[in-house]
């Protein structure tokens, strides 16, 4: 046992075969000109396609008026002129005004359609209407529908009874 502490001992020191420095700051000397050169190479050639695509683009229409010559470059006056939906320029001052838009137009009173009568009331007076009269049923089988005059009665009392306007006029 104490010839192998021994033997551990007389192995101190380093090994002969390891990279020297000068080896080192070559690779990464050519490292860094290969890098260098990988960059001006494809410049060069994003440059060509640059070139080629510009010689090749189509031509416009003779309708339209020549007021550009590269179609690739967008002016704002082009974008207001495309037609909707177009892309985003700023997603959350968009959504915010969309969505106070929706928010107006669930909460107020308006036409959808004045021709044919309909139209829209906020979510909460609907509720209420709903509430008060209940959703509308179908007849059980085999029982007679009610009398005209009576349906009509009906409608009108509940009528008057939710509008606050006809709540002080006497009822017939």
């Amino acid at each position: 046992m104490a010839e192998e502490l021994k033997h551990g001992a007389e192995d101190i020191g380093f090994e002969h075969r390891d990279l020297s420095p000068r080896s080192v700051y070559g690779f990464l000397l050519g490292l860094a000109v290969g890098v260098v050169l990988v960059a001006v190479v494809l410049l060069g050639i994003y440059h060509a396609m640059d070139a080629y695509e510009r010689e090749h683009q189509p031509s416009q229409s003779p309708l339209l008026p020549q007021t550009q010559a590269d179609t690739r470059h967008v002016t704002p006056e082009m974008i207001s002129a495309f037609p909707q939906p177009r892309l985003e320029k700023n997603e959350r001052l968009e959504i915010n005004a969309f969505l106070l838009h929706e928010e107006q137009t669930l909460d107020s009173y308006g036409w959808v359609d004045q021709k044919a009568g309909v139209v829209r009331i906020p979510i909460d007076r609907a509720m209420q209407l709903i509430a008060q009269r209940g959703l509308p049923t179908t007849p059980k089988v085999g029982s007679a529908p009610p009398a005209e005059g009576s349906a009509i009665n009906q409608a009108a009392q509940s009528s008057s009874a939710s509008s606050p306007s006809m709540k002080g006029k006497k009822q017939r």
